[in-house]
């Protein structure tokens, strides 16, 4: 059964108007594009043409043929996926060395990269032609994921515009799920934690281990 999807987008969408903030990082293009695509996202979320589901819910439909499309970068599905998922990530590497994109990257470091150990992205111009190779049925049932659900909501918009109509939205990403939620995982990390690195990663374990020293006591 979908649910109502209001709080998950808004906590989604805030984090588009968080990547506004950063337009000296991302440029300003990239930051138009990604908050156009989340408020198309929304309207179709809203209209029912694109269905959200909780992780809690995620298995049930793969039960009811949903395939599940994990659209995170391959430095995130390399730590924790969901087994048997197909991945196609929606951004890539930007590997571009010009004078301007490296003191991009450097900022992006600074702010970001250090903390979190995202990488410098951009859009992945092969995405729908990727997933096209992969599943070129368009009535095929596709449940799109990300870590957070803001990713994944620009990922189904765009396929919703490359002609696909049976998406599912995995509302709030993994990092909402819970153990049990997803029957195998694959990879060294918890899934709900693939999304987390750089020093933020270590805070995290630090967080854990006191938590686990507190309960044995």
């Amino acid at each position: 059964m979908a649910i109502q999807p209001n709080h998950f987008y808004a906590s989604a969408l805030k984090h588009a108007d968080q990547n506004k903030q950063l337009i000296f990082t991302t440029g300003k293009t990239k930051s138009l594009q990604i908050n156009a695509k989340a408020s198309n996202a929304r309207q179709l979320i809203q209209s029912g043409a694109i269905q959200p589901f909780t992780p809690k819910e995620a298995a049930a439909a793969m039960k009811e043929g949903f395939m599940l499309l994990d659209i995170r970068p391959i430095w995130e599905t390399e730590k924790a996926r969901v087994k048997g998922s197909l991945h196609v990530p929606l951004f890539v590497e930007d590997k571009d060395y010009s004078a301007i994109t490296l003191l991009k990257k450097w900022v992006h470091f600074g702010y970001i990269g250090l903390w979190t150990g995202q990488k410098f992205t951009m859009f992945n111009p092969n995405f729908v032609w990727q997933v096209e190779a992969a599943v070129p049925d368009k009535e095929s049932k596709l449940l799109v994921a990300c870590g957070e659900g803001l990713r994944s909501m620009m990922a189904a918009s765009k396929l919703y515009e490359g002609g696909y109509r049976n998406l599912g939205w995995l509302a709030g990403g993994f990092n909402r799920a819970t153990e049990g939620d997803f029957p195998e995982i694959e990879g060294k990390e918890k899934l709900q934690y693939a999304t987390i690195g750089g020093a933020s990663y270590y805070f995290l374990r630090l967080l854990l281990l006191l938590q686990a020293v507190g309960k044995s006591d």
